[in-house]
């Protein structure tokens, strides 16, 4: 006896020896296969229009690096190895966090009576072909190679003891008319992967950029920190969140490239000599208020 099996009509084409579950399942395969097969042809063009190269060589990045979900998907292999990691993160006392706080020092207003010492930490040099990293986000907006290496920053802080306590993630404000004619501030792109890695709220909107100020690329350390003296302030919304009841213990200020530390010191102190930071410092009692400073990069000093 024959038993009749109803069917859907897109599913009443004939494959002998094959229930309709069989049928589904075949069906979906072929759907997949055909669009692996049209993904592969798109990225072979793809690839022969637009060569996928080395950030840091310029070497071809040939199908064996394809797939990685690491920093093989920008660098060779050779540069990959050969990245030059700060490892500051597990130093409390290295030439960044020195830098930072004499700066802080010299910024401080007459009223500060104490700052707890500031962490800083990079997760690699700024030298030869690596500028390339940092500047591919800048001024190239590669999007994707800033969130990963920027992730990757975010991962090791996160295995440092110094960094696991932060509870605010800040990024060095662009003027507004850098920001529009740029699009975007690559500061953001930054702060943002590593506030996921760290677990800690990012806010672009408690410190501003006051004045529009000079490029620091070309200034000596005097005049870097001329430049950006006063550079920063706090918005309504920064000296909000000071006065309020969740004060944070351990803000974190990102940017891309760390040289003299002028432009850090200079956000950082847009907090620093806010009378409600410092009444908040007074009365923390054991509870530190402390600002930290964390970059894709460091110039070599």
């Amino acid at each position: 006896m024959l038993l009749r099996i109803d069917r859907s009509p897109q599913d009443s084409v004939d494959l002998p020896g094959k229930s309709p579950i069989i049928r589904k399942v075949s069906s979906a395969t072929s759907s997949v296969e055909q669009v692996s097969a049209k993904a592969a042809v798109f990225k072979s063009v793809a690839d022969l229009l637009m060569p996928r190269v080395c950030l840091v060589c310029g070497a071809m990045l040939g199908d064996g690096e394809e797939g990685n979900c690491g920093a093989e998907r920008f660098l060779c292999r050779r540069c990959t190895s050969d990245i030059p990691f700060t490892r500051f993160w597990k130093l409390r006392d290295n030439p960044m966090s020195r830098s930072f706080n004499d700066l802080i020092q010299k910024g401080m207003g007459e009223d500060v009576r104490y700052v707890p010492y500031g962490y800083a930490a990079a997760l690699y040099f700024y030298k030869d072909g690596f500028r390339e990293i940092s500047k591919a986000l800048k001024y190239r907006r590669h999007f994707a190679a800033g969130r990963l290496f920027s992730a990757m920053l975010g991962d090791k802080l996160l295995e440092s003891p110094l960094f696991r306590d932060v509870d605010l993630v800040v990024p060095v404000p662009l003027h507004w008319t850098r920001k529009l004619r740029r699009g975007y501030n690559q500061a953001e792109v930054i702060a943002k992967e590593v506030a996921k890695r760290l677990k800690a709220p990012f806010c672009a909107g408690y410190v501003k950029r006051s004045r529009i100020t000079h490029s620091q690329t070309k200034l000596g350390s005097e005049e870097r920190a001329h430049n950006v003296t006063d550079a920063f302030s706090l918005t309504a919304k920064g000296r909000a969140i000071l006065r309020g009841p969740c004060t944070p213990k351990h803000i974190l200020i990102c940017d891309d490239v760390f040289t003299t530390g002028a432009t850090a010191a200079a956000c950082a102190l847009a907090f620093i000599n806010v009378p409600a930071w410092q009444a908040a410092l007074i009365h923390a009692g054991h509870s530190v208020r402390r600002i930290s400073v964390a970059t894709l990069a460091a110039v070599e000093r």
